[in-house]
């Protein structure tokens, strides 16, 4: 029985690193072209389509995007890509 209970613990252990070492990140994009009301919500679509993000808050006043990711799945280079596909090029505010 110990043998048993060894080896799947070994063999989680070599299955979980993908996931111990994935972490939530959160970075605010600055977008271009919102000048209206669908802006927002084209932006805010783009973003919830990439996989590994959880959440997206999008300020058509700041012209800022707000994206908390899982950087396992998901990276800026992604997020960035959706957005301009959209026609709302972006890049992280500095």
């Amino acid at each position: 029985m110990y043998r048993l209970l060894a080896s799947v613990a070994i063999g989680l252990s070599v299955l979980a690193p993908s996931v111990a070492f994935a972490a939530e990140k959160t970075i605010t994009l600055a977008v271009e072209n919102m000048y209206c009301a669908a802006g927002p919500h084209t932006v805010k679509a783009s973003l919830e389509a990439v996989p590994g993000v959880v959440n997206v808050v999008v300020s058509f006043k700041d012209k800022t995007a707000v994206v908390t990711f899982n950087d396992n799945q998901a990276d800026v280079k992604a997020l960035t890509t959706a957005t301009t596909n959209a026609g709302y090029p972006s890049a992280p505010k500095t």
